[in-house]
């Protein structure tokens, strides 16, 4: 229970990632306000913490609108009397088409940034205020192991978690005065429920195959670190980068 009387929103939380990250800051004693964009999908995984004797709050959010990130934050404020904690894991990715980036049309490219870049920024701008008046809190942006490495063929998105990278640190100088911290999260090759067309069974076991430890990661992987972050054992940690891929890159 290292989250306990803790308030934390998640973004994303319908389905994989986010659904594993929000079963897990429940189980750790937290109020887990659950969005996506799915706003069924985050009633269902609300439900899942409920029935677990967690407290959860399911919301339909679409990062990309500044105005409902706003009035998100402001819904948890007056229902749990604060917030804590903001991961911001919603993310274009399972849909996007791969190809050269010649390729990339200007709709494709904006859509991605829409919702990865500036949805990371609407949800942390909507959340800094409140952060900063109770002079703490926790904003965790999940980046991507694709930036270290620069996978071809997916410009649009190694673009857009490179500036979550970018973010974090900015993020992490100007709320620091106000002791909020600001980290980000690379995940490597993460097998979720989710379908998608972007990795071949062959090409997951060539990733397995560059690893140190020999196993395909599953969601569950990042939530040890993540509670880290979440919890005040990480008080004087702000504006780092933290690979979790089984040891693909180092340094």
């Amino acid at each position: 229970m290292r989250l306990e009387q803790k308030t934390a929103i998640i973004t994303g939380a319908g389905q994989g990632i986010g659904r594993a990250l929000a079963l897990r800051l429940g189980a750790e004693g937290a109020n887990v306000v659950v969005t996506d964009v799915n706003a069924d999908g985050a009633a269902l995984v609300a439900a899942e913490i409920e029935d677990a004797g967690g407290v959860a709050h399911p919301v339909r959010l679409d990062v990309s609108d500044r105005e409902a990130a706003t009035a998100v934050v402001a819904d948890a404020v007056t229902r749990f009397g604060g917030v804590d904690v903001l991961i911001n894991n919603a993310g274009i990715f399972s849909t996007i088409r791969m190809g050269p980036f010649e390729q990339i049309t200007p709709a494709e490219f904006s859509s991605v940034m829409s919702v990865n870049v500036a949805g990371t920024f609407n949800c942390c701008q909507a959340v800094a205020p409140v952060l900063r008046a109770q002079r703490s809190g926790s904003i965790i942006n999940i980046s991507s192991g694709t930036v270290r490495m620069g996978r071809p063929y997916y410009a649009h998105y190694v673009t857009s978690k490179a500036a979550v990278v970018g973010l974090t640190r900015a993020l992490a100088n100007e709320l620091g005065e106000d002791d909020v911290r600001v980290n980000a999260i690379m995940p490597g090759s993460i097998k979720t429920e989710i379908p998608r067309d972007t990795v071949t069974p062959e090409q997951a076991k060539g990733i397995i195959a560059r690893q140190a430890l020999k196993r395909q990661l599953a969601p569950e992987d990042l939530l040890g670190t993540i509670v880290f972050l979440a919890s005040d054992d990480s008080l004087m940690l702000t504006g780092q980068t933290i690979v979790v891929d089984g040891g693909v890159i180092f340094g």
